[in-house]
């Protein structure tokens, strides 16, 4: 069968804990959108669009239930059904959060048992042959460890730098147990693509720190050698010489794909005080995914984004012209996603507060009617599919 340009969309299933009055909280965005109790309208939501390929996953807090504990129950249901309307899954296996039973991401338990369970799912769904093991590892990380937000609520270079190492670790271990059960996976690694301004001549050598910085994930996990202050920093803060070696000796890239995920929030301005604010869209999604290509050399595919309304149909036509040149430049890309099929819940705090804040996001609100983002996205992935549906560079990425 001929390779498929990917038109995707997503199911958003983060689950972070976050302290909210001084008590432990876990935000489970599955809950908050309803998706529990209507799991089975929305698949049909994404057959009846049209899109054949749904970045999707099991919320881990609740199914790996202890050490080769599972409860398979609800990713059963699911993905039978998933299979039964011939939706591919991206299976996303983590999604910013742990069970209770292992903490949080500064467990050094953590990579191991994570790949226990992906081992056992791979093994339960031998079918499935698209993943995304660790999703946004930078952003997990940054968010626990860097900026006091999530999980183990930590704010310092150390807790950074375990949180990272942990996380690519239990990627890059990941992808080598599913490997040996689905030979022919193809594995999707969805990261936040980033970009820091300086906002004068002294914040210069910061902004250039911060944009190595911001590789860190992607460079453990596909064994892409680091240069020397980033070492540095890395050892300064944790890492020790062995784990870093570890990394490198370790090469999966042949059966990846790399997902760009872009928003507005992604770029920031550096200020002379070291602090960073949003900057909004300066580069775009097409400069910044270049700088991406052109330090991994994999394919690419636009993995996320989205912007509320009323200016999401207008961000739409955006993404999709840049995604649209860089293909046309000659550069490998092979799909795109509008994140997520739902409106999302209080990410306009990023989950920190319990708020019950609906963000108008999705292609559906959650009263499951259409928006008008999914209007525009159904009938873009209808003039442009025919176009786009031919060999795309070789990659063997259809099922």
């Amino acid at each position: 069968m001929k390779n498929k340009f990917m038109f995707a969309t997503g199911i958003e299933n983060s689950y972070p804990t976050v302290f909210i009055d001084g008590k432990k909280v876990r935000v489970d965005e599955l809950e908050k959108t309803g998706h529990y109790k209507h799991w089975q309208e929305d698949f049909q939501l994404v057959k009846d669009f049209g899109i054949k390929f749904l970045r999707y996953g099991p919320p881990y807090f609740s199914t790996h239930t202890g050490p080769g504990q599972y409860n398979w129950s609800f990713a059963d249901d699911t993905f039978a059904r998933l299979k039964e309307l011939d939706i591919t899954p991206i299976v996303d296996l983590c999604h910013f959060g742990v069970p209770d039973w292992l903490d949080n991401f500064q467990n050094p338990d953590f990579p191991q048992y994570f790949a226990e369970y992906a081992q056992a799912f791979a093994k339960r769904y031998p079918h499935l042959k698209f993943y995304t093991p660790v999703n946004e590892i930078f952003v997990a990380a940054s968010f626990s460890g860097q900026y006091g937000w999530w999980n183990e609520s930590l704010a310092d270079d150390k807790s950074f730098v375990t949180a990272l190492k942990h996380l690519c670790k239990a990627n890059v271990l990941a992808m080598e147990v599913i490997a040996k059960v689905q030979p022919e996976v193809t594995f999707i690694q969805s990261e936040s693509s980033e970009y820091f301004h300086p906002e004068d001549p002294s914040c210069c050598e910061l902004a250039d720190f911060l944009n190595l910085k911001r590789f860190l994930s992607l460079d453990l996990s596909y064994a892409h050698s680091i240069k020397v202050p980033h070492y540095k920093y890395l050892i300064e803060n944790g890492m020790t010489d062995a784990e870093y070696e570890w990394f490198m000796n370790n090469k999966i890239r042949g059966k990846c794909i790399m997902g760009t995920d872009y928003y507005a929030s992604n770029e920031h301005i550096v200020h002379a005080d070291g602090s960073t604010s949003a900057s909004g869209e300066i580069f775009g999604y097409y400069v910044i995914t270049h700088q991406y290509y052109t330090r991994y050399r994999l394919p690419v595919m636009h993995t996320e984004t989205n912007i509320a309304e009323p200016h999401s149909v207008t961000w739409l036509q955006k993404e999709w012209a840049n995604l649209y040149r860089f293909k046309q430049d000659g550069f490998p890309i092979v799909g795109f996603t509008w994140y997520s099929l739902l409106d999302q819940v209080d990410w306009d705090t990023a989950l920190r507060q319990n708020n019950g804040t609906v963000n108008p996001l999705g292609l559906y609100d959650l009263d499951r009617k259409i928006r008008p983002v999914g209007t525009a996205y159904k009938n873009l992935i209808k003039a442009w599919r025919s176009a786009l549906e031919r060999d795309t560079y070789g990659l063997n990425i259809i099922l």
